[in-house]
């Protein structure tokens, strides 16, 4: 049993100020004898693996080791697993709710904290580890059998969980990985199913079945989770975009262009990710859907010249040449120096039999780079 009044009770957060006023809230509702403070999820792991600690209150984005990686370690920890955390962030962010739903957080505040909410918090985790309902019974017994490799009995007991709470969508899902532990993939699958219907915002569930289809070659499903995982969270966009490529390969096009404009809305400020997906677009030559990207691109970075490049490129394989032409020249209006974009514009000159201008750009160039074979190239051609 653990006693509100005798806790041990670490705060972890990176701001000075508010690892006071978490511990002022505290010691005025007599909530813990010892209080143990941090600044970061390093400093935690050290006085976790020193003294005794009976409950944690965790800030979720810190430096140095943030309170998601030092959920993570602690779960994963034989000695430390089962101590309880709040996690208390100053974020809604709903990525935050989703990864911290995942890692097994016993609560979640939203800053500014109260002295009335922090308590009612504390309290209900505390009762719940005091008197545990006979599920979470048959959960820990399960863990311990799956650690010891007795997968069957494992199952057993999360079976009986299951009984207990059958709209749990984690113990569905967990049954169904000890199912693909134990050599039983299909009746896995089966479990997560039920787990995907037992709760829409299951994003953990969602995401091994897109794995699981997507190693089994059904692209189609795969594709189809993978854009309901994409509604909640960005946290998997990297293999999303690995799946659209692999779409287009198989010419699926429509759905790749799905995966990547669900994609590019998750990430919406992340410019390497919509370069990638430009990249992979031009490639399999999926240029309009290349071109409105870079349009949109270019409007978010104006000052960024590959961009506007990389337009002039995909214009020319379009074959609008006009447009090209004048990407080609705000490329160089802001920079002058580069050569490739004096042999775009050199190239382009040279084709519509306008040796002249062709031959300016070509001597820049040269002036620049006497070696440069394309400029020669196009030299000889005169």
């Amino acid at each position: 049993m653990i006693l509100l009044e005798n806790m041990s009770i670490l705060i972890v957060d990176d701001v000075k100020t508010m690892r006071s006023i978490v511990r002022k809230m505290l010691k005025s509702l007599n909530i813990g004898r010892v209080i143990h403070m941090a600044q970061n999820g390093v400093e935690a792991l050290s006085i976790l693996n020193s003294a005794r600690v009976d409950f944690a209150i965790i800030d979720w984005k810190m430096p140095v080791m943030s309170g998601a990686t030092l959920l993570e370690i602690i779960r994963r920890d034989k000695q430390l697993r089962d101590i309880p955390v709040l996690i208390v962030s100053a974020e809604s962010e709903q990525d935050i709710v989703l990864e911290a739903a995942e890692i097994e957080v016993d609560g979640y505040l939203i800053k500014p904290l109260t002295p009335a909410i922090l308590e009612k918090s504390i309290t209900h985790i505390i009762d719940q580890v005091n008197s545990p309902d006979q599920a979470t019974i048959h959960i820990k017994k399960a863990r311990i059998l799956e650690e010891n490799n007795n997968y069957p009995a494992a199952i057993e007991h999360m079976k009986h969980a299951v009984q207990l709470k059958p709209a749990a969508s984690r113990i569905l899902r967990n049954l169904g990985l000890l199912y693909k532990k134990n050599g039983d993939e299909e009746t896995m699958k089966k479990c997560l199913q039920k787990a995907a219907l037992a709760n829409p915002r299951d994003v953990i569930t969602r995401h091994l079945l897109a794995r699981f289809y997507w190693k089994n070659d059904d692209l189609i499903l795969a594709a189809q989770y993978f854009l309901e995982v994409l509604s909640m969270t960005r946290k998997f966009s990297s293999q999303a975009i690995e799946l659209g490529e692999q779409l287009l390969e198989r010419n699926n096009n429509r759905l790749a262009k799905n995966i990547f404009s669900k994609t590019i809305s998750r990430m919406e400020k992340d410019f390497q990710t919509k370069a990638k997906i430009i990249e992979i677009c031009i490639e399999y030559k999926e240029l309009e859907y290349s071109m409105q990207i870079l349009k949109q691109a270019i409007k978010e970075y104006p000052s960024n010249i590959d961009l506007i490049f990389k337009a002039g490129v995909v214009c020319e394989m379009m074959g609008e040449i006009d447009k090209a032409l004048e990407y080609f020249f705000m490329a160089e209006k802001a920079q002058g120096s580069r050569i490739d974009i004096k042999l775009k514009i050199a190239r382009i000159f040279f084709d519509r039999k306008k040796p002249i201008q062709a031959d300016n750009y070509l001597n820049t160039v040269l002036s620049r780079d006497p070696n440069n074979e394309e400029a020669l190239s196009l030299k000889q051609r005169f």
